[in-house]
């Protein structure tokens, strides 16, 4: 049977799984949505500024911790030590990081956000804190401050489940 269009066909949940699997499903297809949603304005904004939006999370660490060695940054940000070499090289490139010597071992060196860097993040920081307070306009505090905790709490267990399991998760697309 067709569905008409715009109509949703109801998923099928598989026999044998508690209400537990149903909450989870529900809460996954939310992520989806928010992933989805915010991939596009980090798009947007991306093409905007130039900068790979995933470095913006080392930039990010950055200004936020303080300097890194590149694979303590890597390692914070649950990513490989490539990935993480190829985006500073790019914020290097544009002046938002810069390479320091350690002072702890001369050999080595540290990742540091630039005055410039700190300056970009603090201008997109309170841009996206702006667009939040828009979106959630209508809230009241109450409510922004339970979905910080619980946003929170979530992450947190997800960083550490993260640790304990290798298996990963495919996004349905």
């Amino acid at each position: 049977m067709n569905a008409a269009v715009g109509e949703r066909s109801p998923l099928t949940v598989p026999e044998g799984v508690d209400e537990r699997w149903v909450t989870s499903d529900r809460i996954g297809l939310q992520l989806i949505r928010l992933i989805r949603l915010i991939e596009r304005q980090r798009v947007i904004k991306a093409k905007k500024e130039g900068v790979e939006r995933a470095a913006y999370v080392l930039l990010a660490r950055l200004v936020i911790e303080g300097p890194h060695r590149s694979n303590a940054l890597a390692e914070a940000v649950h990513s490989d030590p490539s990935t993480v070499s190829r985006q500073i090289a790019a914020l290097v490139k544009v002046g938002f990081v810069e390479r320091r010597p350690d002072p702890a071992d001369g050999r080595a060196c540290l990742l540091a956000a630039t005055a410039e860097g700190h300056r970009v993040f603090a201008a997109n920081r309170d841009l996206r804190n702006r667009w939040i307070s828009d979106v959630t306009s209508d809230w009241d505090e109450t409510d922004r401050e339970r979905l910080v905790d619980l946003m929170d709490r979530f992450t947190t267990a997800l960083e550490n489940h993260h640790e304990s399991d290798a298996t990963g998760v495919e996004e349905d697309r």
